[in-house]
């Protein structure tokens, strides 16, 4: 909250309230400006306007709950995050960029971490690779099907389809990243790690794109 206060440059105490008014002339005016990701949007409008905004705040009670569940979740909590760095970066990277991207580096360590216990477990180095690949594959999906894209979440037959063709989708990425690496790599453009590094962000930006176009496509 301290946080939002200083960036918002708002003297607010609750900042993703969902009970809040405000002119329909001034929504209007900062409509363009928001990210239109997730439903903190107060949070969004505060942070959204050139200025600081003016807030007069009137305190309430909640009861207790009687049925029901607080949306509230750590999910909530990386994209108040996430909205915080989609801010700092100027709006130049989606917000959903950031938090695909976010959930591929946790992937880098599922996928180690499921490689080192396949090669505990007796299997080889190529069978031990190739199955934490996959169960990073599964992970990222998962993460990203809860999270990145929440508000298009994937359910029932369609969350399996989306899994077959997320996979898919990485392994091309894979490909054009080992391809890309190499190529900088062999004709001298960039040493080992550079050539992995352009790589690895070359592949990454495949899978968001192709992902946010065949598997968590807009209906």
């Amino acid at each position: 909250i301290g946080l939002a206060r200083k960036l918002a440059g708002v003297a607010i105490s609750d900042p993703m309230s969902g009970f809040f008014l405000l002119r329909q002339s001034l929504f209007e005016d900062l409509a363009h400006r928001l990210n239109g990701q997730g439903f903190k949007i107060l949070l969004d409008l505060l942070l959204s306007a050139p200025a600081p905004l003016k807030v007069a705040e009137l305190p309430y009670r909640f009861r207790p709950r009687a049925a029901g569940e607080s949306k509230l979740d750590i999910l909530v909590m990386v994209q108040f995050a996430g909205q915080f760095v989609d801010r700092a970066l100027g709006g130049m990277v989606p917000l959903r960029f950031i938090a695909f991207a976010l959930v591929g580096l946790f992937g880098i360590f599922v996928n180690l971490a499921a490689m080192q216990a396949s090669r505990a477990a007796g299997l080889g180095f190529g069978p031990a690779q190739t199955l934490g690949t996959i169960v990073a594959m599964v992970a990222n999906f998962e993460l990203n099907n809860r999270l990145t894209y929440r508000t298009m979440k994937l359910r029932g037959v369609r969350y399996w389809q989306g899994l077959v063709l997320f996979m898919l989708v990485c392994g091309l990425g894979a490909i054009a990243n080992i391809g890309i690496a190499g190529a900088l790599y062999h004709r001298g453009d960039a040493n080992g790690l550079a050539a992995s590094a352009a790589g690895s962000a070359i592949g990454v930006v495949w899978n968001y794109a192709v992902s946010a176009t065949l598997v968590w496509r807009v209906r």
